[in-house]
């Protein structure tokens, strides 16, 4: 029997989202849309098989909606003086890797994941980053989607966070939250008092001068049997010229090592 078991770490476009951009979903079901490819074909709809045609779904999203992948271009035009890459200029040989999962659930709302955070938790599970590697940050807070609140609830990275990873290598780092940076009602006041840093700081500042690619609103860390061992598959959807898109990565464990 095969070993090699996949594990979804994608959260599902539905309708009714807690997200600001929630998709809007419209389900054409086999006797309406059979209707209308009959009338297309100039035939009646009961003479279709069994007297309905094929469903079909009709979707209004934002790239950047449900479990996606956030590419250079969404951070500004440049990186670092060149043109940012686009999601369908992303190098598809650095969607499948070796993943990492660094627990940092004891993170409250509103934290800064810290460089010293992610020390801590390598430490903890006996581990190096190596170039190449894609990172999870496992901060719980999918499990609080169901919650209207959601996009409020995260911890958020930090630039010295993310500059630790990306000096070792990484080029893709996922989030089990609604967003990279901290909540914007966190943010926000803080760039309203004179801190110009704390708004989008990862997305805005760091990715002006780095590359590397989020993937937002990821779930099912908890799933993932160990810390590391594992791959990840993440290839975008190619929407072209486009500075993101929906993405569903899949972590690939072998269990009978």
């Amino acid at each position: 029997m095969c070993a090699i078991r996949c594990i979804d770490l994608s959260t599902p476009m539905a309708n009714g989202a807690h997200e600001p951009r929630p998709p809007d979903i419209y389900y054409m079901d086999h006797k309406e849309f059979g209707a209308k490819t009959a009338a297309g074909w100039g035939i009646k709809p009961e003479e279709l098989h069994d007297g309905v045609g094929s469903q079909t779904e009709f979707v209004k999203v934002s790239t950047h909606s449900a479990t996606h992948m956030d590419a250079p271009l969404h951070y500004g035009p440049t990186v670092a003086g060149k043109p940012s890459r686009s999601i369908d200029q992303v190098p598809l040989e650095w969607c499948f890797a070796d993943g990492v999962v660094l627990d940092l659930r004891h993170k409250k709302t509103g934290d800064s994941i810290t460089a010293a955070d992610v020390e801590a938790c390598l430490k903890k599970i006996g581990y190096q980053i190596k170039a190449g590697d894609i990172v999870l940050l496992w901060t719980g807070t999918d499990e609080k989607r169901p919650d209207p609140n959601y996009p409020e609830l995260h911890p958020g990275m930090s630039i010295e966070a993310t500059e630790y990873l990306l000096d070792r290598g990484v080029r893709i780092i996922g989030i089990d939250a609604f967003g990279y940076d901290r909540p914007f009602s966190f943010q926000i006041p803080e760039f309203k008092a004179g801190n110009r840093r704390a708004l989008m700081p990862c997305h805005h500042i760091l990715g002006r001068r780095r590359e590397y690619l989020q993937i937002e609103q990821m779930a099912n860390f908890g799933k993932i049997p160990r810390a590391h061992g594992f791959k990840i598959a993440c290839f975008p959807i190619n929407v072209e010229k486009a500075s993101g898109a929906w993405v569903r990565p899949v972590a690939i464990v072998d269990d009978g090592r």
